[in-house]
């Protein structure tokens, strides 16, 4: 083989080794076909060889991300909304408005008048109501009284603990644990000089209604934190976890509630076993029982499961009664539900922080539990002379929709504050109508501050990053399975303060938010020319 020869079959075979895929070689370019071939020629034969790519499969085009525009005009702004609802969805409907609340003008509006499910986005309603028949400095107060004579420490009949629909009877609020609020208010009673009690504890939830679900909450929500049931005597949002720790080896676990309460018995078979592992089912049976069975590693650490209580009023009760064992208190009597006696004297009170406070962490954080309370303490007004219920609630936003908002017959239909119910219904004017109203009422900060920031806060920290919305934009988000929907404020550019609620149903869930998020910022960068002052 001659040294020619030779270089030119080892660059071939160099090529081959160092380029995947398709890969020819040659010693001359073949412009036309587009095809190589080495051509190499020993003891007078000469040989042809062509070596063709395999074909790949065709890629997916990939589509960009949604991105934001800069308008300049109201014309632009109008033709860029309509664009990007149009453009990523599949399927689903979107309502959507826009309103300067600067200049009074309509800037956007799409389907604006359809009734379509709200999600979360129904606690602007609530929240309004709320600071509207309230104010944003009421407190709630959960009273213990006395009926009978208290004498040396002695209480010759029963001691209430009546609830006033407070949400923040919560170790959210009050720091040392689960137990924390029911043991503030045992300390309180004990300071008041109550020893011993010879009747029972009653547990007064009457301020509202005796149902604990609202209407329209699927069966499916059914021991999910975020549905769990109401009452105006709530603690902990009416959660309860059951902690399970291990005990000796071979023996029993050692199954506690948190907070400790004497209104739900355990039953466990729970073993301890060798190793690390946890193997726990916890269960509800019932109102008043928890199930715990399983085995835990004798060197695992304590573990955790959440439930949803059953009834509110008694695990609140026996929650305090568990509270006022600990400071020494006896009570010789049993855990009932009832009215708060005529005859009944207040003996000590737990009060709330103010409702603005409260209303913030509603709608920072979307705390179905806070906005179900809220509504029908809203009912009930100042002088908490009605019974919060569905009905006096909604006929309450009704008459404030319809003689202060200024809103259009049927354009809200509410049969829960929170947004869950699958019957809840608003117009996209509707939001905007409520926002408007609250951005010149007397409450409008407190309305302001409780929304979420884009890319700033809670629900919309990691939302328009990096956009002219980021720490300018603070709206109320809404989400299910079915809805997506985002209503709020945003400064454009040009320093006009705008209202807008973006709503869409459907099943594109990740296309419909992708779109809200391009959405927000262009209402952010929107400019036009103010009109001078005259």
């Amino acid at each position: 083989m001659s040294v020619a020869v030779a270089r030119v079959l080892v660059s071939a075979f160099a090529l081959a080794m160092c380029l995947p895929g398709q890969f020819t070689v040659s010693g001359s370019e073949n412009s036309a076909s587009g095809r190589s071939a080495l051509f190499a020629t020993e003891a007078g034969a000469q040989s042809k060889r062509t070596v063709r790519r395999a074909k790949r499969p065709a890629r997916a085009p990939i589509v960009p991300l949604l991105r934001f525009t800069t308008p300049r005009g109201a014309s632009e702004l109008n033709a860029d909304l309509t664009t990007m609802l149009a453009s990523r969805t599949k399927g689903g409907t979107w309502g959507a408005m826009v309103v300067s609340l600067t200049r009074g003008d309509t800037l956007f509006a799409h389907g604006a008048d359809g009734r379509m499910l709200p999600a979360s986005t129904m606690k602007l309603f609530t929240a309004a109501l709320a600071l509207e028949q309230l104010g944003p400095q009421h407190t709630f107060s959960t009273d213990v009284l006395v009926d009978g004579k208290l004498v040396n420490g002695v209480l010759d009949g029963n001691l209430v603990l009546r609830g006033d629909g407070d949400p923040s009877l919560s170790s959210r609020w009050i720091r040392g644990g689960p137990s924390a609020p029911v043991s503030m208010l045992a300390r309180f009673t004990a300071g008041a000089g109550l020893k011993r009690v010879t009747g029972d504890i009653i547990a007064d939830a009457s301020a509202f209604e005796s149902r604990r679900i609202p209407e329209g909450w699927l069966a499916r929500y059914a021991g999910a934190g975020y549905a769990a049931p109401f009452s105006a005597l709530s603690l902990n949002e009416n959660i309860v976890i059951v902690a399970i720790a291990p005990g000796k080896s071979g023996g029993a676990a050692i199954v506690t509630l948190e907070p400790e309460t004497r209104g739900i018995t355990i039953t466990t078979t729970v073993r301890t076993v060798s190793g690390r592992g946890v193997s726990v089912n916890a269960r509800r049976v019932g109102d008043d029982k928890v199930m715990v069975t399983g085995a835990i590693g004798a060197s695992a650490g304590t573990a955790r499961y959440q439930l949803v209580v059953g009834d509110p009023a008694t695990f609140t009760a026996g929650a305090f009664r568990a509270s006022l064992e600990a400071q020494g208190i006896v009570v010789e009597g049993k855990i009932r539900t009832g009215k708060t006696p005529d005859s009944a004297t207040v003996l000590t009170s737990l009060p709330s922080p103010p409702l603005a406070r409260i209303v913030s962490v509603m709608n920072r954080e979307s705390i179905n539990h806070y906005a179900e309370l809220l509504w029908r303490d809203a009912a009930r007004g100042t002088g908490r002379t009605v019974i919060g219920s569905a009905e006096t609630a909604s006929a309450t936003l009704n008459d404030f929709l319809s003689n202060k908002v200024g809103t259009s017959a049927g354009a809200v239909t509410a049969t829960d504050g929170s947004g869950l119910s699958v019957l809840d219904r608003v117009t996209p004017r509707s939001l905007v109508q409520l926002l408007s109203y609250a951005h010149s009422s007397p409450w409008a900060s407190s309305f302001h501050a409780s929304l979420p920031v884009a890319g700033e806060s809670e629900l919309l920290r990691s939302r328009m990053i990096a956009t002219p919305a980021q720490g300018n934009l603070h709206a109320k988000t809404g989400t299910t399975n079915e809805v997506i929907g985002l209503s709020g404020y945003v400064t454009a550019e040009n320093g006009e303060n705008l209202a807008f609620a973006f709503l869409y149903n459907g099943n594109d869930r990740w296309h419909a938010r992708e779109t809200i998020d391009a959405m927000g910022p262009t209402l952010a960068a929107f400019s036009r020319e103010l009109e001078s002052a005259r």
